[in-house]
Order: C-alpha cells, then structure tokens, then sequence
C-alpha cells in the first residue's frame, strides 16, 4: 500500500498520511482546517515489515483503508516517543 505524507505548515511535527496524493477531500472540513496548509513531504510503501518512526504501520495501514488518512501528532512531551523527537 502506497502513502502519501504530508506536514501541516500549522502544527508542529504534525503529519497526515493520505491514500491517494492530494487526496485532500478525505479530510473532514474542520479536521483540514485545524490542519493549515498541507505540504508534501514523501511517498512510501507500507508493507507489513515496514517500521514508521511515530507510528505503528499496521494502523495507518487500517487507517488508510478505511477512511482515507492517518494523522500523526507530536508525541506528548514525558512519554518515551517523545525522547526519539
């Protein structure tokens, strides 16, 4: 499965995973407002061996099937993701 990563230019380390590039009318209305600007950052395949940074594959892979997108926040500061940010 292919995704397309993009950064809001709004939020901080805030990125958006979409199933089909510019695939922007997936995103509620108020979700792509909060959002800002999207900018494209990379395409990547998400096999099942993949590892993601931020994020668990297999659920942005269940993300992407069933509604379109995956959103990643920032880790929340005093978790251990955000000690790898």
């Amino acid at each position: 499965m292919q995704a397309y990563v993009y950064k809001s230019r709004r939020r901080a380390d805030t990125y958006v995973f979409l199933a089909e590039r510019d695939g922007f009318s997936r995103l509620p209305a108020a979700v792509a407002q909060g959002l800002g600007q999207l900018e494209f950052v990379l395409e990547v395949a998400l096999t099942p061996e993949r590892r993601l940074a931020r994020a668990d594959a297999a659920v942005v892979r269940a993300n992407l099937a069933a509604q379109g997108f995956h959103i990643q926040f920032p880790p929340v500061p005093g978790t251990p993701d955000a000690a790898h940010g």
